[in-house]
This record gives C-alpha cells, sequence and structure tokens, in this order.
C-alpha cells in the first residue's frame, strides 16, 4: 500500500468539543454485561464475538480430531466403533470449515475493515447483528445431532450422496445447520461488499486500500456466488430423503454423480473462501516487518482477483475417479496447473518484499514467515494432486489429508495466528507476551509438521482415509502422527491460556502504533480502538 497521509477532520474520533460530537453523545451510553453482546451492532464487539465463536468451535473440532488420532494410534479398533469413526471424520470436518475458519475470517473483517477503510461502522449494523446470532444455534444442531438415534451424519464433510440420502436424524440436522450458516455467509459478505465500495474515506480509492481489504472484497464476492449452490445441492439431498425426489437416487433414474459436480463448484471457490482472507493478512504483516512497502501491489491485486476467477474452472478436479472422459480429465488438470501461477505470483511477492528489508521477527512474522513456508508445501502437493494419473493413485488416501491440512491449517489457521498477533495490541489496548507467542509459534510450527508430514508417505503407501483400521505395516507412521497431533493440540489450549487470557487480562500498555514499519488508517486511532472510531472520516491524501 503507498504510504498515506492522514488529515484528521475536526472533531474527529471522541472529541466532543464541538456540535458533530454532541450528535452522537447518546451512542456512548451502549449497554453492559449481556445486553451489550446480544443487541451488539458496534463491529468491534460483532467482531469480538465472531472470533470467540471460532475460537470454540476449533477446539470443539480439535476434540473430534483427537478422538480420530487415539483411534489410530495402532491398528486394530481401540476406543470407537467404524460408524461413530465416520461421524468424528465427518463432524470434525464441518466444524472446522463451517465453524472455525470461517467465522474467524468473518471476525477479522468485522474488526479490521472498518478501521483499515476509515469508516465508522459496518454499513447494516443489525443486520450484521444478525449474521453472528444464526450461528450459535447452527453449532448447536451440528453438536446435538450427535445425541440422536443414529447419531451425527457419517457421509464425510463433502455429504456425497449415495450415504447422505440414507443417514438418520443427524443428517437433516447437518443440512438445516449448514442452510443457517450459509444465510449468515451471504448477509456478512453483502455487509462487508457495501462497507467497502460505499464507506471508504474521502482520498481512499481503491487502488490505495489496505490488501486485507481487497482480499475481503473478493471473497464475499465468491460467498455470494457459491453458497446458493451448495444451499441447492444440500436442498436436493433434502427432497431425495423425504419427498421422493430422485435427483442423485439411481434406481429413480438420478446421478450420484452430479451430486459431487454440484457440490465441488461450490466447494472448490470456497477453499480460496478460506485462504484468500489469510493471503490479505500476510499481505499486511511482511510489510510492516519488512520494514517497506509491499512489492507489486497491483499484481498482488489482480493475482486475488484471477485466483477468485480460476477457482470456478477447477472444480472436477476433485473427481478425477469418478469415469469423467480424458478431455475433462486434461482441461482440469491444465485449468488446475494455471492457478498455481497467481498463487506463485503473490509467494514471490512476499519473498521480494522481504528481500533487502530490515526485518525483524516479533511473533506475527514468524507466523506470517511459517505460513509462506508450510502453505508453499502444500501448494506443491496441490500441484502433484492436479496430475490426472498421479491422483487417481492417491485418491482418497492420506496424501489428500496431507495436502489440504497444509493449506488449512497452515494456511488459514496459521495467518489467523498471525493476525492476532498483529492487530491484539490495537483491540485489547495491551501487548501479548512476547516470549510466550514465540513458544506458541514454535510449538505450533513443530508438532503440526510431526502431525501431517508423515499422512504424505502413509498415503503414498496406499492408506485409505476414514477407515477406523489400517494394515499393520502402517503402524510406526500412525503413532508418530498421532503424537504429532495431541502436540498441536496442546499447543493451541498453551495459545489460550498464556497468551490470549492474559493479554486481555492485563500486560505492557499498547501504543497507537506499536509496530514501527506498520501503515494504514487503523494505527492512527489509539489502542485499544475507541468504541466508536472515524465518526468524522478521516481524510487521506
Amino acid at each position: 500500500m503507498s504510504t498515506t497521509t492522514i488529515d484528521h477532520a475536526p472533531g474527529h474520533g471522541n472529541e466532543h468539543g464541538n456540535e458533530h460530537g454532541h450528535a452522537h453523545d447518546e451512542h456512548h451510553d451502549h449497554p453492559h454485561g449481556w445486553r451489550r453482546w446480544v443487541y451488539a451492532t458496534n463491529h468491534k464487539d460483532i467482531g469480538s464475538l465472531y472470533l470467540w465463536f471460532s475460537f470454540i468451535m476449533l477446539l470443539s473440532g480439535g476434540v473430534l480430531a483427537l478422538m480420530i488420532r487415539a483411534e489410530l494410534f495402532q491398528p486394530g479398533l481401540q476406543f470407537v466403533r467404524p460408524e461413530f469413526f465416520n461421524q468424528l471424520t465427518t463432524m470434525h470436518g464441518l466444524i472446522m470449515v463451517f465453524g472455525a475458519i470461517m467465522p474467524a475470517f468473518v471476525g477479522f473483517a468485522n474488526w479490521m475493515l472498518p478501521l483499515q477503510v476509515g469508516a465508522s461502522d459496518m454499513a447494516f449494523a443489525r443486520m450484521n447483528n444478525f449474521s453472528f446470532w444464526l450461528l450459535p444455534p447452527a453449532a448447536i444442531l451440528l453438536a446435538t445431532s450427535f445425541l440422536v438415534p443414529g447419531g451425527a451424519t457419517a457421509a464425510g464433510w463433502t455429504l456425497y450422496a449415495p450415504l447422505s440420502t440414507q443417514m438418520g436424524l443427524g443428517m437433516d440436522m447437518a443440512i438445516f445447520a449448514m442452510h443457517i450458516m450459509g444465510a449468515s455467509s451471504i448477509m456478512g459478505s453483502i455487509n462487508i461488499i457495501v462497507t467497502i465500495l460505499n464507506m471508504r474515506a474521502p482520498g481512499m480509492t481503491l487502488m490505495k486500500m489496505p490488501m486485507f481489504c481487497w482480499t475481503w472484497l473478493i471473497t464475499a464476492y465468491l460467498l455470494i456466488a457459491v453458497m446458493p449452490v451448495l444451499a441447492g445441492a444440500i436442498t436436493m439431498t433434502l427432497t431425495d430423503r423425504h419427498f421422493g425426489t430422485s435427483f442423485f437416487n439411481a434406481a429413480g433414474g438420478g446421478d450420484p454423480v452430479m451430486y459431487q459436480h454440484i457440490f465441488w463448484f461450490f466447494g472448490h471457490p470456497e477453499v480460496y473462501i478460506m485462504i484468500l482472507p489469510a493471503f490479505g493478512i500476510v499481505s499486511q504483516i511482511i510489510p510492516a516487518f519488512a520494514r517497506k512497502p509491499l512489492f507489486g501491489y497491483a499484481s498482488m491485486v489482480y493475482a486475488t482477483a484471477s485466483i477468485a476467477i480460476l477457482s470456478f474452472v477447477v472444480w472436477a478436479h476433485h473427481m478425477f475417479t469418478t469415469g469423467m472422459p480424458v478431455t475433462s480429465q486434461l482441461f482440469f488438470m491444465y485449468a488446475t496447473m494455471l492457478i498455481a501461477v497467481p498463487t506463485g505470483v503473490k509467494i514471490f511477492n512476499w519473498v521480494a518484499t522481504m528481500w533487502k528489508g530490515s526485518m525483524t521477527f516479533e511473533t506475527p512474522m514468524l507466523f506470517a514467515v511459517g505460513f509462506i513456508f508450510v502453505f508453499t508445501i502444500g501448494g506443491f502437493t496441490g500441484l502433484i494432486l492436479a496430475v490426472t494419473p498421479i491422483d487417481i493413485q492417491v485418491h482418497d488416501t492420506y496424501y489428500v489429508v496431507a495436502h489440504f491440512h497444509y493449506v488449512l491449517v497452515a494456511g488459514s489457521l496459521f495467518a489467523l495466528f498471525a493476525g492476532f498477533y498483529y492487530w491484539a495490541p490495537k483491540w485489547t489496548g495491551h501487548m501479548y507476551p512476547e516470549a510466550r507467542g514465540k513458544m506458541h509459534f514454535w510449538l505450533s510450527l513443530i508438532t503440526f509438521n510431526v502431525t501431517f508430514f508423515p499422512m504424505h508417505f502413509l498415503g503414498l503407501a496406499g492408506m485409505p482415509r476414514r477407515y477406523a483400521d489400517y494394515a499393520v505395516q502402517f503402524t510406526d507412521f500412525n503413532m508418530i502422527v498421532s503424537i504429532g497431533a495431541f502436540g498441536f493440540g496442546f499447543s493451541q489450549v498453551y495459545f489460550l491460556f498464556a497468551v490470549v487470557l492474559p493479554t486481555i487480562r492485563g500486560g505492557a500498555k499498547a501504543p497507537a502504533k506499536p509496530w514501527e514499519g506498520a501503515e494504514g488508517l487503523e494505527w492512527t486511532v489509539p489502542s485499544p480502538a475507541p468504541f466508536h472510531t472515524f465518526e468524522t472520516p478521516p481524510l487521506v491524501k
């Protein structure tokens, strides 16, 4: 982002020395206690609600993952029945994707976008409240589906037919939960688009916006485009289950493979929905700690847009084993390789930003650099999976599990941690404990790789995923993976008790701009950010 100089118009922020300030006095009696959160319309409060919700879901999904890894510590059936094992894998995926990663990014958007574009709040404050409060009921539906007869859905997080047309009540609860979460996503996206396009400070052109705003603007369009597609797929599943239709039932003339086409037309853009905001966070942090402007800002914007557009033409690379014609296989193979180009542009731009910068390695920078390193590995394994003959060999093995966890954990989650460490001083008014932050980084990085790197070898050796048992020759690697997984889970509990809670409760007072190289409007307001900011828009020059 080009360096912006900011002129504060009189009456900026919470200075009530003028008639403009008095007009806002009644807003400062904001409710306290539970009312403050239930009726929240302030973007900062709603952002905090999203972040807490997503962290609770992260820990819940993590518990399911650790139950999976406990079962797989040794061959044979140790703790759970195979049917329950499949419920665990399914619910772990649904909770992590729709409950942890996506709401966390929406929380960052709520907190940071108005501050970054110089807006006083999000465009539709009450709709913002509604889009958050749809999530807890959906989460409760998912969680309680374990308790109904037949248990939770066990069709995999993709909810493939014909499995999904045969499950019990838990399947209907999952469908309903995903409808509610989808509605929440669409409302949040509309809010983000209108805020960015209509409420930017005077002088802030689109090409002066921080990269985080750009990545979220593009992500919001993706969400509006694909969430209705998912809604269509699961609604058709619902009517197949209860109303005698045969969309996916071959006996009635339907086609289960059609479900896969519809689902992945949603599912592949969804992958980029979960990584583009991460790119935005990393694009804010790298320049701040390299003390240099972002290299190739315009090319980063165009690369983000290209990724979004190309994400719509690669969906069937998830379906190479369904018997599609060779022509289609070739098309989707080349399209998938093509999408690696704009992603590579981003990696090179981050590296070029760091090149000859005067870098320091505080925790946000550690997580950002760790993100680039490990996400690149995930990208390469994805490029390998794009090659049809290889994909047919390793499809539905642990190689695929390794690949997408490198993208989603080392990608999305590490970027979220980086963003937390970067902006927490602005949120809480306190500096986080630096030594503990570094400890969290190294614990997470090491245990993550111990958990997921051996899975590549398990997959190449032919170990299938979603199985509660496995052949004895896979034992050693599975033991290593399970030990790593428990270490990774412990690292996130450490993060909660050693970093998050102490930062909220107290610690060194944070200055308005704790990072020397940080750029942007969010660093012009005090820390913690006041309840109301930018009541008079700043002028960006």
